[in-house]
This record gives C-alpha cells, sequence and structure tokens, in this order.
C-alpha cells in the first residue's frame, strides 16, 4: 500500500502539472487560476512527504533499494534536492531535535521568517540551482515563462512553506515544555481532515517522532 500510496501521489504531481503548464491560463481573475496553484502547491507537499516516508523506510518496509528511488525520485522532482542529503540531515533531526544539533533548529531566533530563511538557505545547494537553472530553460523552450513561474516555481515554494510551518515551525518552536519531552516536539489537536489538508498528518508531530517508522498515511491512527 505505501508503494501505491507514493506512486499515486508522484503521478498526480506530474499529471496535474503537466495539465497547468500546457492548458491552463494565467488569469488573476479566474478562481480555477488559484485553485489550480493551490493545489499543485498541495502535491508538492505531497511529494517531500514521500519522500520523507522513504527515508524512514516506508514506503515498502525491508526493501531499502525502493526506498531510496522513490525517495531520490520525489526528492529530485521536488526541487532538485538530493536524497542522500536530505536523510543525513533528517536523521540528525530525529536524534537531536529542537538542539543546536538539530539542522533543522534555528537557535539564534524564533522569528518565523529568520527561521525559515535559514531552513532555505540550510537545504539550498548549488548543484541544486545549476539542475534547477537548467530545467527551466530546457521548460521554456516549450512552455511559457509566465506559467513556469506561477505553475511549476510558486507552487514548490508553497509547498515549502507548507512543509516547514507545519512540520517544523508550529512542533519544535520554542517555549518547550515537559509535554513535548522527549522529542521536544507538540502536535495538532485531533482534527484528522484538518491534520490531512495542513500537511498530510505531519502536524501530528509528536506522534512521528514517537513512531518514525508509522507512514504518513497511518500517522492518524497514533493520535490519542
Amino acid at each position: 500500500m505505501g508503494l501505491l500510496i507514493a506512486l499515486l501521489i508522484i503521478s498526480l504531481w506530474f499529471t496535474h502539472l503537466f495539465y497547468i503548464l500546457t492548458t491552463v491560463e494565467v488569469n488573476f481573475f479566474s478562481p480555477l487560476f488559484y485553485f489550480h496553484v493551490l493545489l499543485q502547491g498541495y502535491l508538492y507537499t505531497g511529494l517531500f512527504i514521500t519522500a520523507h516516508d522513504a527515508m524512514h523506510g516506508t514506503v515498502l518496509p525491508k526493501n531499502k533499494i525502493v526506498n531510496k528511488i522513490i525517495g531520490s525520485i520525489s526528492s529530485f522532482l521536488f526541487a532538485g534536492m538530493s536524497y542522500n542529503r536530505l536523510i543525513k540531515n533528517h536523521m540528525k533531526h530525529h536524534k537531536h531535535p529542537g538542539t543546536e544539533n538539530d539542522p533543522d533548529f534555528y537557535t539564534k531566533s524564533q522569528n518565523f521568517f529568520i527561521w525559515w530563511g535559514s531552513f532555505l538557505f540550510r537545504y539550498t545547494t548549488i548543484p541544486q540551482l545549476i539542475v534547477m537553472g537548467i530545467s527551466y530553460n530546457i521548460l521554456k523552450i516549450w512552455i511559457n515563462e509566465i506559467n513556469l513561474w506561477f505553475f511549476w516555481i510558486i507552487p514548490a515554494f508553497i509547498g515549502t512553506f507548507q512543509l516547514f510551518f507545519f512540520g517544523t515551525y508550529l512542533p519544535h518552536k520554542k517555549p518547550h515544555d515537559h509535554n513535548m519531552e522527549p522529542h521536544k516536539a507538540r502536535t495538532q489537536k485531533k482534527n484528522h481532515l484538518w491534520a490531512m489538508f495542513s500537511c498530510y498528518f505531519f502536524g501530528y508531530h509528536f506522534e512521528h517522532h514517537d513512531s518514525p517508522g508509522t507512514p504518513w498515511w497511518k500517522l492518524y491512527k497514533m493520535k490519542g
């Protein structure tokens, strides 16, 4: 089931992206235009969540090769990211959550925008920028640049914002209290519909840290 869900998300991301890049017009007066932008942003979030599940070996349990393939594809499609770099940092995050040794935690400031900027800077690499630059220049041969910006680039930032806000900032920001121990992570209130729409149940963050081997689509079952 994990592999089927992963392939479904990747397929939906690609199919919808291809459709809006080639068919949908950028029209600021059309509600449908904003729907497509937000939907693609949500699918970008799902793409990264799929890579994240692969890091924990839950796409296809006990099959490291398939997990790495799915994780690498999802990471690359998200923004030309290195799966090996992501998994290395993510394991550090689980080992040292909410501390100075946590690559996802910003100790110098709890300001959302400063932390988010640091988060983006930490995970952005020169090879990634080169890959994205080459991809952009190839795609603009066939696709209008305004479509690339509003349907390819901006949704990726929306997905990054969604992942950071619901999956890092809200769960791990200070102040930390005893209810957040030992993971220094809090959790959303129980509302499965909102948890799914907000970040694929990733707002149930204490539960994720408590059971990292539970795939995102089963995480709601861990919520008491």
